[in-house]
């Protein structure tokens, strides 16, 4: 059995799973969310809580069963709490604001760079260099994230650049002047 799959997937107040055919709805207070499933894999309800199970002992449906059960937790997740991603710009001279629904962004380029925020994600930006990126969707959090880092990925020598918060770089010692 399947250790990821056989945890039950609590539905706390306030948010509505409707399961049809082949998809799978939650609605919550920050939006509503949908995902089609493989029919290998049954959902029960159980109160509050919904337990996913599966039809045969096949190897792929085993992986179906660990990751359908992973994508209904986080889509509760995302309708009732939210996810947030947060980036570091590091960088003389480098910054970013939202305008209305486009991030500009000063990376050091001889032009701004624009970016059109998805209109499901909220995207603010601090004065200290810090983007942090908020929505109901945990795919579609990262995804964004992850283009936005790759505007400038951070260098190992000075640390400018885009990272995640949560991200160490490994930093290497420049050049010796040895004479």
């Amino acid at each position: 059995m399947s250790r990821i799959g056989k945890i039950p997937v609590k539905i706390p107040q306030g948010v509505k799973v409707a399961i049809s055919a082949d998809t799978i709805t939650v609605e919550g207070p920050k939006g509503k969310l949908t995902q089609q499933y493989h029919p290998v894999v049954t959902f029960e309800t159980e109160g509050d809580k919904i337990v996913v199970g599966r039809k045969n002992d096949e190897k792929q449906t085993r992986a179906f069963h660990g990751l359908y059960r992973n994508l209904l937790n986080n889509m509760v997740i995302g309708v009732s709490t939210g996810f947030t991603k947060s980036l570091i710009i590091t960088g003389v001279g480098f910054r970013a604001e939202v305008k209305g629904n486009i991030l500009a962004m000063n990376l050091g380029y001889s032009n701004d760079v624009f970016v059109a925020i998805p209109k499901d994600l909220t995207v603010t930006a601090d004065a200290n260099g810090k983007v942090t990126i908020t929505g109901a969707d945990k795919q579609r959090v990262g995804e964004f994230a992850a283009q936005i880092r790759k505007l400038r990925l951070p260098e190992p020598y000075k640390g400018k650049g885009i990272r995640y918060e949560d991200e160490t770089i490994r930093r290497k010692v420049g050049k010796s002047g040895v004479k």
